[in-house]
């Protein structure tokens, strides 16, 4: 703390802009390197279940014991050293534009998640609103992608796309309605200490929303576009959908949203349903570690689902949204909101 006042007296008024700009480092740094990391763990884990090694070659300084650990690096300085090409009838500000609009809600929704008790950017009291409104914005950069790429390919990419994430928002946004209607509360920090009891986690709101658990968390896997729902990179033609016109950095950064993405629902889900940062047992103190470990056990189910399932058709996909997962959530709106009238509700009681 005393250096803390030290820097704060250093800056003087600038000080507040100052140490939120470094909150923000704080927060983005770690999430880029995850990305890239995950990256690594999706092969590795990918390949044992094939029954392969997984990327095994590309090391530190020659350590041998740290094989593979040095590809996440190796693909990053690729791309950055790949030329950006621009196809020549393509709308050049909103094509550079795009990969920038696709990662920014990945990005600044992280500003209201709380990694502890203490550690949160901005604790504000509608950060479940925020998150939904933000992330809502990512489906903007993959239409401009393909609007501005001037390739039909790219075009209708977008469109499945836009409308398979769309439909999919929707299952998730009234999911949110139920963990609102449970937590009785838009804060997120809140949310989780609704979550607190003597009993570790069966408190937490997995089990009076577990339907709804499953609806966000295979809506995540839709939403990000990741299998079995990838079928923005095409069902019949051998093209990438949205950013097939895209190549070096540009590429780069779609593919750090698309993970960066799936590590924020996976926190998302933790907080929500798993009590965040809470320890699954009365007798361990609470932390970030636990928030951590949840996000994790999470991510592998993303990546279990692409090494196990085929590819769903468009329209199985479009059912399971609209026939299947909206009329449920709504009917779990009703169920939840007659079930906390009764006396057998005893979270938070």
């Amino acid at each position: 703390m005393e250096i803390l006042g030290a820097l704060e007296s250093l800056f003087g008024p600038a000080w507040p802009a100052v140490w939120t700009l470094a909150k923000i480092v704080a927060i983005v740094a770690p999430l880029l390197l995850g990305v890239a990391y995950l990256t690594l763990a999706e092969r590795k884990v990918i390949g044992y279940m094939q029954v392969r090694i997984g990327p095994n070659r590309v090391t530190f300084f020659g350590i041998p014991w740290l094989r593979g650990w040095g590809q996440p690096i190796a693909d990053g300085l690729k791309l950055l050293v790949k030329e950006l090409i621009i196809p020549a009838g393509a709308n050049k500000f909103l094509f550079v534009l795009a990969p920038v609009m696709a990662i920014m809600p990945a990005m600044a929704a992280w500003a209201v998640v709380p990694f502890s008790p203490e550690l949160v950017l901005a604790n504000i009291d509608a950060g479940l609103l925020y998150v939904m409104a933000i992330t809502g914005m990512g489906v903007y950069g993959i239409i401009i992608a393909g609007w501005a790429s001037n390739s039909k390919y790219a075009f209708i990419g977008s469109l499945r796309s836009a409308a398979q994430m769309v439909s999919y928002e929707l299952a998730m946004g009234f999911a949110l309605v139920c963990v609102l209607m449970a937590a009785q509360s838009l804060n997120l920090g809140e949310v989780i200490r609704m979550q607190q009891g003597g009993w570790g986690l069966l408190n937490w709101f997995w089990i009076p929303l577990f339907p709804i658990f499953l609806v966000y968390l295979i809506s995540g896997v839709a939403e990000t576009n990741r299998a079995p729902f990838d079928v923005a990179e095409g069902e019949s033609e051998i093209v990438a959908g949205f950013h097939v016109e895209y190549s070096g950095m540009a590429f780069a950064v779609f593919f750090l949203a698309e993970y960066a993405n799936m590590i924020l629902i996976s926190t998302m889900a933790s907080v929500m349903f798993l009590g965040g940062w809470l320890s699954p047992v009365p007798f361990l103190p609470d932390g970030f570690i636990w928030l951590a470990a949840k996000t994790a056990f999470l991510l592998f189910f993303f990546l279990w689902f692409r090494a196990t399932f085929p590819r769903y058709r468009y329209d199985q996909i479009m059912r399971l949204g609209w026939k299947v997962f909206l009329p449920l959530t709504i009917l779990w709106i009703v169920v939840l909101g007659a079930w906390m009238q009764t006396p057998l509700w005893v979270w938070w009681k």
